[in-house]
C-alpha cells in the first residue's frame, strides 16, 4: 500500500472508532423531541392497528405510534416529536369548541381572493451578442478574431465572469504552453471573461490570455473576440430540472405572495463538524460531477468503511458513486450525503417554493471528537464560514443565471425585501442559527453554581455581529445545556451518549429528575433508569457501548422512572438573549429547549408582546403551539412522510388564531441528518401520477440527474428537488382521507410564505390587521389624516398596520366611525408602490 493510501487507511481506522462515539451524539442525528416515557412500540390495540396501517403505507394516525427518532422512518411524523396522541390531547389546552372555531376560521381564510400571478422568465432572454461578461452563461457561442472563427463552445459558468469553454473533446485549456482540449476541468481551463469594447478577452492568468497566432489559439497577450450565438454545442453534464413552464411572480412587488416555505434546512452542512463528515456539497465550480461525490473514506473502502452512514441508514455498506448513477444516495435515510444541491433547490423553486430558511449549524464538542476535519471546530467560526458560503453560493447561482442579482437564490434581511424578492419570481432565503453553544456561551458547574463562559455584553456583541452577517432566525440550544438554557435531551439508547457529550462540554450531566406534570406541561425526553442492553439490533446503543469500550466516554447517571424533566430552565442570560433578538427584530425559535426553558421563554415573548416567534421543526410541544400562534407567530412542522404530515396539518388547523393570517409550511431538516419522507409505494391506490400540475400551473415530471430518475412513489424525498412532488403527494393523501382536503392542504401550504412574512412584519413593529382585530381599528378620520399621496407601502404599514387584503395595486383595511364598527378602507398605489388614493366604502 502506498504512503498516502496507508495514511488514509489509518485515519479511517481512527475515524471508525471515534465515529461510533460521535454518531449517536445527535447534532448529527437530531433525535427525539420531548417525551414522558420510553416506548418501544405500540402500547394498545388502537396503537397496534395504526402501526400496522403505517407499515402498509395507508392513511393512519401516526401520533399513536412510538416516539420519533430523526432517522427512524416509523416515528418521524409525530405532531411533537416523541409524544403519543394521548399525551398530545392531555397537554393541548384547546377545547373541542375552540378547535371547531379555528377550523372554521381557516376555511373562511381559504375563501379570500388569491393574488393575481404573472409569468416571468426563469432565465434571461439570450441575445445574439452577449451584452455583458456574465451573459454567456449556459449558452453556445463561436469566437471570431483575425478572420478566423473558433468553436462553438458551451459556456459553463464557474463563477461570476468565469467559464469553462466546453467542447466535444473536452474543456479548452492551457496545457504545456499550448491551448488545447483537456479531459477534465481545472484552473488552466477556467477562463475569466473581460469585456473590451464590443468584444471579449479571456485568460486563465497573467500572460495566459486566449490569443490568435497563425490562425490558431494559443496563450499570449490576448486577442479580442467577437461572440455570436451558435448551435451544435454539447451539453455540459448537469442535473435536470424537468419542470416545464416559467415561474410565477406577483403582479406588483408589494402584493400578497404565494409559495411554499421551508423554515428549517441546513444547506451549508458540508462545512460543519470539521467539514469531513458530510459527503458532497451544494455547488461546485465545475458542476454536479464534482459536487455530488462521496467522502474519501467512503470511496476508499468502496462504501464498506462508511460507519456513520451505515449505522444511520441501517445498511452495512453502500455504493459510493454519486454522479452519474446515484445508486444508493441520495435517499431518505442516507443522512451523510448532500441533499440540497443547487439544481435541486432550483427545482423546488420552479415547483412553487418561495421562502427558504437556511440554518447555520455546528457542535464544537462533537467536531473535536471526530478525527478527520479540515475546518475549525469553534461554533462561531463555523457559523461565520457557513454564512460566507451562502454568499458564495448566491454568487455562483447568479453566474448561472447571467449576472449579479439574476439568480433565484436571494438572501434577504427583512420582510419587506423578502416580499419584493418573492413577487419578482425569486426565492427569498433567510439566514438562521441552530448550534449547541452559540456565542461561546457554555458553562461549568462549581459548588452547585453556574460559571458561564459569556457575559451579557458579549452576547450583545455577538448578536450585533450575527445581525450584520444577515442572521435573522435563531434557536438558543441544540444538543447540549448551555449558559442560556437547558435542553430537552435525547431519548432512547442514544440519550446516554448525547448526555455524556454534554458532560464533556459542561462538566455536568443533564439535570433530569422524575416529574409528574399535573399542570399539563409536557415532560422532556426519558432517560434510562437501567443501563441499556447492547445488541446488534440496537444501532444507537452500539454507539454508547463502543464509546465506553474505547474509554472516550464516562458512564452516564441512571435516572429514576419517567417522566423526566430537565431542571435546567431559562437562565438570566437566556432571557437577555431573547430580549436581544426581539430588540434586533430577529425571529426566536424555542425548539430543542427543555419544557421548563421553553415555557419560560414563551413567558418572555408574551411579556414583550413580541410576535417574532416560530417553531420550525416539531421540537416544541402541544402546550406551546397555541401560545406561538397566539403571540402572532408561525409554525412549520417537520416534513417527514406525507401521510404523517397531513395528520400534523389537521391538528394545527385547530390551533389557528383568528387574529392572524393563516398559512402552513414545513421544516425539512435536510442535511441536518434528519431523515426525509419515505415513499408510500407505487402500488397504493392513489399514487402521484406524472406529469402533474404544480403551483402556478407549471408541469412537473420525474426528475433526472445523470443516469438516475427519481419517482416520489418509490424513492420518497431522496433529495430537495422532490419537495414539489411531496406536496403533490400531500394532496393525494389528504384527498383520499376526505374529499376536497387535497385542495385545502395545498392552499394552506401555498399561503405559507405569506404567513411567514406577516409574522416577520409584526416582529418589525407592524400592527396586526384591523379587520381581524377590531380593537385595533382607527377612526376613518384618523386613517385619512395618516395616509397621503406619495407614501410608500412600508410607510402605510407603519401608520395603519397590516392590510386585510393585498391584491395588485391596492391594500384593504378596516376603520370605524361613531355609528359603524367596521368601515372598509382601500388604499391604492402606483406600480412603483406609492400611494395614489384612498377610498372609504
Amino acid at each position: 500500500m502506498d504512503a498516502p493510501r496507508e495514511a488514509a487507511a489509518r485515519r479511517i481506522g481512527l475515524a471508525a472508532a471515534t465515529a461510533l462515539a460521535v454518531v449517536g451524539v445527535a447534532a448529527l442525528v437530531p433525535a427525539t423531541a420531548p417525551s414522558d416515557a420510553p416506548r418501544s412500540g405500540a402500547t394498545s390495540l388502537a396503537a397496534a392497528t395504526e402501526q400496522e396501517k403505517s407499515e402498509r403505507g395507508v392513511p393512519h394516525d401516526d401520533s399513536l405510534l412510538a416516539p420519533h427518532e430523526h432517522d427512524d422512518p416509523a416515528t418521524k411524523n409525530d405532531v411533537a416529536r416523541g409524544l403519543a396522541v394521548d399525551e398530545v390531547a392531555a397537554l393541548d389546552p384547546t377545547s373541542a369548541a375552540d378547535r371547531r372555531k379555528a377550523e372554521a376560521y381557516v376555511e373562511r381564510e381559504r375563501a379570500l381572493p388569491d393574488p393575481r400571478l404573472v409569468r416571468v422568465r426563469a432565465y434571461p432572454k439570450r441575445t445574439a451578442v452577449p451584452a455583458t461578461r456574465y451573459a454567456m452563461a449556459g449558452g453556445c457561442y463561436t469566437l471570431t478574431a483575425a478572420g478566423t472563427t473558433f468553436g462553438p463552445y458551451y459556456f459553463k459558468a464557474t463563477r461570476l465572469g468565469g467559464y469553462l469553454l466546453h467542447a466535444r473533446d473536452g474543456e479548452l485549456a492551457v496545457v504545456n504552453g499550448k491551448v488545447k482540449p483537456a479531459a477534465k476541468p481545472g484552473p488552466n481551463a477556467d477562463w475569466t471573461a473581460r469585456k473590451v469594447g464590443t468584444g471579449f478577452r479571456f485568460d486563465v492568468g497573467a500572460g495566459r490570455a486566449l490569443t490568435v497566432k497563425a490562425g490558431a489559439l494559443a496563450p499570449g497577450a490576448g486577442t479580442t473576440f467577437r461572440l455570436r450565438t451558435a448551435s451544435g454545442c454539447p451539453s455540459y453534464p448537469e442535473a435536470a430540472i424537468n419542470i416545464t413552464g416559467n415561474p410565477y411572480a406577483g403582479e406588483t412587488t408589494y402584493q400578497e405572495v404565494r409559495g411554499f416555505v421551508d423554515a428549517h434546512t441546513h444547506g451549508m452542512a458540508f462545512e460543519f463538524l470539521g467539514g469531513s463528515i458530510h459527503c458532497g456539497r451544494p455547488w461546485h465550480a465545475y458542476g454536479a460531477p464534482y459536487a455530488l461525490v462521496d467522502c474519501p473514506d467512503h470511496t476508499l473502502t468502496q462504501g464498506k468503511g462508511a460507519l456513520l452512514e451505515s449505522v444511520l441508514s441501517g445498511e452495512a455498506s453502500h455504493d459510493p458513486t454519486g454522479w452519474p448513477t446515484f445508486k444508493d444516495w441520495p435517499a431518505p435515510e442516507s443522512l451523510t450525503h448532500e441533499g440540497t444541491y443547487y439544481r435541486w433547490l432550483e427545482r423546488a423553486w420552479r415547483g412553487g417554493q418561495r421562502l427558504f430558511v437556511n440554518l447555520l449549524v455546528e457542535n464544537n464538542k462533537l467536531c473535536q471528537l471526530y478525527p478527520i476535519k479540515r475546518n475549525s471546530c469553534d461554533d462561531m467560526d463555523s457559523i461565520r464560514l457557513q454564512a460566507a458560503d451562502m454568499l458564495k453560493m448566491q454568487d455562483y447561482i447568479d453566474a448561472q443565471f447571467g449576472g449579479p442579482g439574476k439568480g433565484f437564490y436571494r438572501i434577504v434581511k427583512n420582510p419587506f425585501e423578502a416580499r419584493r424578492v418573492i413577487n419578482r419570481g425569486k426565492m427569498a432565503v433567510v439566514m438562521g442559527i441552530e448550534t449547541s453553544i452559540p456565542f461561546g456561551c457554555t458553562y461549568t458547574k462549581l459548588l452547585g453554581k453556574d460559571l458561564p463562559a459569556c457575559t451579557k455584553a458579549e452576547i450583545d456583541a455577538n448578536l450585533d455581529e450575527m445581525h450584520r452577517l444577515g442572521v435573522r432566525q435563531m434557536e438558543l440550544v441544540n444538543k447540549f445545556d448551555n449558559a442560556l438554557a437547558g435542553v430537552a435531551g435525547d431519548a432512547g439508547v442514544i440519550g446516554p451518549v448525547v448526555n455524556t457529550a454534554n458532560f464533556l462540554e459542561t462538566g455536568s450531566f443533564w439535570a433530569m429528575e422524575h416529574c409528574e406534570p399535573a399542570d399539563g406541561e409536557s415532560a422532556d425526553n426519558p432517560q434510562p433508569s437501567l443501563l441499556p442492553d447492547i445488541d446488534a439490533g440496537q444501532q444507537d446503543a452500539l454507539f454508547g457501548a463502543i464509546g465506553k469500550v474505547l474509554g472516550l466516554l464516562p458512564a452516564t447517571p441512571l435516572y429514576g422512572p419517567p417522566a423526566h424533566c430537565n431542571k435546567r430552565g431559562l437562565t438570566e442570560l437566556g432571557v437577555h438573549t431573547i430580549k436581544g433578538l426581539a430588540k434586533r427584530q430577529m425571529v426566536f425559535d424555542p425548539d430543542h429547549l427543555s419544557v421548563k426553558a421553553r415555557s419560560a421563554s414563551m413567558d418572555v415573548i408574551e411579556d414583550l408582546r413580541y410576535p417574532g416567534v416560530i417553531s420550525s421543526h416539531s421540537w416544541s410541544t402541544p402546550d406551546t403551539y397555541p401560545r406561538i400562534y397566539g403571540a402572532g407567530g408561525f409554525i412549520t412542522p417537520y416534513a417527514g412522510d406525507s401521510t404523517g404530515f397531513v395528520e400534523k396539518w389537521r391538528r394545527h388547523l385547530g390551533w389557528a388564531d383568528p387574529r392572524y393570517y393563516f398559512g402552513f409550511g414545513f421544516g425539512a431538516d435536510i442535511n441536518g441528518l434528519g431523515a426525509q419522507g419515505n415513499p408510500r409505494g407505487a402500488d397504493v391506490a392513489n399514487p402521484v401520477t406524472y406529469p402533474f400540475t404544480g403551483l402556478g400551473g407549471v408541469r412537473i415530471d420525474k426528475q433526472r440527474a445523470g443516469k438516475r430518475t427519481w419517482d416520489i412513489n418509490v424513492d420518497g424525498v431522496a433529495q430537495y428537488g422532490l419537495y414539489p412532488d411531496w406536496v403533490e403527494d400531500l394532496r393525494k393523501v389528504a384527498d383520499a382521507q376526505r374529499k376536497g382536503d387535497g385542495a385545502r392542504i395545498v392552499d394552506d401550504m401555498a399561503r405559507g410564505a405569506e404567513a411567514y412574512l406577516q409574522m416577520w412584519e409584526r416582529a418589525y413593529g407592524v400592527r396586526p390587521d384591523s379587520c381581524r382585530n377590531p380593537g385595533l381599528r382607527k377612526g376613518v378620520a384618523v386613517v385619512r389624516a395618516a395616509i397621503h399621496r406619495g407614501m410608500t407601502t412600508k410607510a402605510v404599514l407603519r401608520k395603519v398596520g397590516q392590510p386585510y387584503k393585498r391584491l395588485g395595486t391596492s391594500y384593504a383595511f378596516c376603520a370605524k366611525t361613531a355609528t359603524r364598527a367596521k368601515v372598509p378602507v382601500v388604499v391604492t398605489f402606483s406600480k412603483a408602490g406609492k400611494v395614489t388614493g384612498l377610498r372609504v366604502r
